[in-house]
C-alpha cells in the first residue's frame, strides 16, 4: 500500500507561503533569483486575497497574501508555519559571502558543517521577510 500511494508523487511542486506584504515578498525572493511566472486573485468571506507564484529553476514557492481583514491572524499563527525551506546549493562558501554582502539577514556567523549524509554536509540559514528561514546546503 505505502509504495503505491509513494508511487502517486513525482516531486515537490511547490512551498506555500503565507505573507503580510505579496510585493516585499515577491522583491524579496526575486532578490534570491525568483521570478514571477503568475500572480491572481483569489476571494475569501471579507475580500480578495493575493496569490504570487515565483519560480527558480525547478523550485516554485507561492506566496499569498489574505485580505486585510485576515493579515493579523496570519501575524499571529501557531501552528501550520513552514519551519524552512532549504535550497540545494554546490558551493556553500560563495553563496555564503553573496548573500551577506548582498545585505541579506544571515543567521549564522559561518556555514555550520553536520555529520549527515556519507561526507556531511554545510549549511545557513537567512530571513524573509516574515520571519521564514530559508536553509541553503551543499552535500559534502
Amino acid at each position: 500500500m505505502e509504495d503505491q500511494i509513494s508511487n502517486l508523487i513525482n516531486h515537490l511542486q511547490h512551498i506555500g507561503i503565507p505573507v503580510t506584504n505579496v510585493v516585499a515578498s515577491e522583491q524579496f525572493y526575486n532578490r534570491l533569483g525568483f521570478n514571477k511566472v503568475m500572480q491572481s486573485e483569489f476571494k475569501e468571506d471579507c475580500g480578495n486575497g493575493t496569490c504570487v507564484m515565483m519560480k527558480n529553476k525547478e523550485i516554485i514557492l507561492e506566496l499569498y497574501q489574505f485580505p486585510e481583514q485576515m493579515l493579523q491572524a496570519v501575524r499571529d499563527r501557531k501552528d501550520g508555519h513552514i519551519d524552512h525551506i532549504t535550497f540545494d546549493v554546490d558551493d556553500i562558501d560563495k553563496t555564503f559571502l553573496l548573500l551577506k554582502e548582498a545585505s541579506f539577514s544571515v543567521i549564522e556567523s559561518e556555514p555550520v558543517f553536520l555529520p549527515f549524509w556519507k561526507n556531511g554536509c554545510k549549511y545557513f540559514n537567512i530571513l524573509g521577510p516574515d520571519g521564514e528561514r530559508l536553509e541553503f546546503n551543499q552535500l559534502l
